[in-house]
């Protein structure tokens, strides 16, 4: 009988040894792989992220809050712009049901390409807004707007049609993640 009590101690210390390693080990190596970067973080955004977002309040004095697919027209619309405008359209067409809370929109200037803009009533869902102040935003981009007026996502568009229709599906798979998550707009 007390042969059996002195292995008890010794299995109960293994025991309670291998608990301690089954729940300790892994928050352990997980820390390690978060602080070494071991692995590549995920990102569920297709467009790359504004750190920080840009403030386009001054540029958009719009009451309604809507998500906006904003495209700042240039002084001359080559191939790139054109796929722009077909771009933002075509994601506003395929939103659907939930185009209602997001609009697409071409900020304009003073130097804007005047036949670019005549072009526009070929987009009827495209809407225009004349802009006084652009400043930070890249040439050649859409940015995704958010209902309190920050750009916070972009997407470079290609002079290329079949590349920027796919860079276009991009901007849609962001757009339905955003309307879906967002109670606003």
């Amino acid at each position: 009988m007390s042969n059996t009590a002195s292995q008890n101690p010794t299995a109960s210390k293994k025991t309670l040894l291998l608990m301690v390693a089954v729940f300790v080990v892994p928050v352990i190596l997980a820390k390690l792989a978060l602080e070494n970067d071991w692995f590549t973080k995920a990102a569920t955004n297709k467009g790359q992220l504004l750190s920080p977002t840009i403030d386009m309040t001054s540029a958009l004095n719009q009451v309604d809050p809507k998500w906006r697919l904003v495209y700042v027209l240039p002084s001359q619309c080559d191939a790139v712009c054109e796929n722009a405008l077909f771009s933002i359209n075509q994601v506003w067409l395929a939103l659907g049901k939930e185009s209602d809370r997001a609009e697409a929109l071409v900020l304009t200037h003073e130097t804007s390409d005047k036949n670019a803009l005549s072009a526009l009533s070929d987009y009827p869902n495209v809407a225009t807004l004349e802009a006084k102040a652009l400043s930070g935003l890249e040439d050649n981009s859409v940015y995704i707007v958010d209902t309190q007026n920050n750009a916070m996502l972009f997407y470079q568009i290609n002079s290329d049609r079949k590349e920027a229709v796919m860079g276009s599906r991009d901007m849609l798979a962001d757009m339905r993640k955003l309307l879906k998550l967002s109670r606003i707009g």
